[in-house]
């Protein structure tokens, strides 16, 4: 790969371990938010990690923008290997990764006016003045879409769909390589939900950014994605170019997310909707066989014993014995 094609992010088999404490004389649990998932992200695409509450999604996210450490596997920000980073390297890794939050009312402080809040990672993090920071931090409102006089003004004067614009300009003061976003339009109305998307599908192209975009609303993962990962229960079920998972979902568990998700068909026909049976199952006891297998309407005696490894088929990755049973001859043909 040259140069060039360097990815922003690469995880390998990254796992997170929680221990869970009951107090003195009781045995101490361990929960496995994430259990071995892998990926890449190059400048100017978008993966989408979609699933339940509880599947690890935002585990994922924290371990990615360097909140939480990961419990084993390999993480690496361009050419730097986190987990074998110096505490220096790891605070310049920082400011090349940057989050944007899901609550644009709570993630900012209501005491400071706007353009303290562009301010603070500079002053932090850079040597500039206050004209400079001043100046930068006037210019990135200006590509967010807002105007000069917002600089003066508080949070509590915005709208929600204004506030995450100032949430990804603050986002972006320190030029980052890769933005961290979990759910980031899901408190917003649809109508902002799309200004917002169209927002940062155009400073990604303008800036070259990286997004991990975490949702659970696949009819937006759809209009940003590049590439979808599928998670359940801290695995990967399945991954993949968005338009061939899209087209063709060939895990049970995709199949049941995108069924459910009005707007989306597959292959030019509605799409049967499916129900899940039952209830997720807890991450401290999880099922020894497939994780999915609790809730599958295809389980079989294999699928309860033995858990399915990550494997190629048809174009992505998926973690499914059965899996070949879904395909369509159209997405063989596409595959080949």
């Amino acid at each position: 790969m040259s140069t060039a094609a360097q990815p922003v992010v690469v995880a390998r088999d990254l796992k997170q371990v929680y221990t869970l404490n009951h107090g003195a004389f009781r045995p101490v649990d361990h929960l496995q938010a994430v259990s071995g998932v892998s990926f890449t992200i190059e400048a100017g695409k978008t993966l989408a990690v979609v699933g339940e509450s509880g599947c690890g999604k935002s585990t994922l996210a924290r371990m990615v923008s360097l909140i939480e450490t990961p419990a084993a596997g390999e993480l690496k920000l361009g050419l730097v290997d986190v987990l074998q980073a110096s505490t220096a390297e790891r605070h310049a890794l920082r400011r090349t990764v940057q989050l944007v939050f899901q609550n644009p009312y709570g993630s900012l402080n209501p005491r400071k006016k706007i353009g303290a809040i562009l301010e603070a990672p500079l002053e932090i993090n850079t040597t500039l003045d206050a004209t400079q920071r001043a100046e930068q931090a006037k210019a990135m409102l200006a590509l967010v879409g807002l105007r000069p006089e917002h600089y003066d003004r508080y949070p509590h004067m915005f709208s929600g769909g204004q506030r995450q614009r100032i949430a990804i300009a603050r986002a972006l003061m320190l030029k980052p390589a890769l933005i961290v976003a979990d759910e980031p339009v899901s408190a917003l109305d649809v109508s902002i939900q799309a200004q917002v998307l169209n927002l940062l599908a155009d400073l990604q192209r303008e800036l070259g950014l990286a997004y991990l975009f975490i949702s659970h609303d696949l009819g937006v993962v759809r209009h940003i994605a590049d590439d979808l990962l599928v998670m359940y229960l801290g695995h990967t079920m399945e991954q993949g170019d968005k338009r061939t998972i899209f087209a063709q979902p060939l895990h049970p568990y995709t199949q049941a997310l995108l069924a459910s998700t009005p707007g989306i068909a597959g292959s030019g026909a509605a799409r049967q909707r499916i129900v899940l049976k039952g209830e997720l199952p807890s991450p401290l006891n999880p099922p020894s066989g497939c994780v999915f297998c609790t809730r599958c309407a295809h389980v079989t005696a294999q699928c309860e014993s033995q858990r399915p490894v990550l494997r190629e088929l048809a174009g992505r990755q998926i973690a499914c014995h059965h899996a070949e049973q879904f395909i369509q001859p159209a997405a063989v043909a596409a595959s080949t």
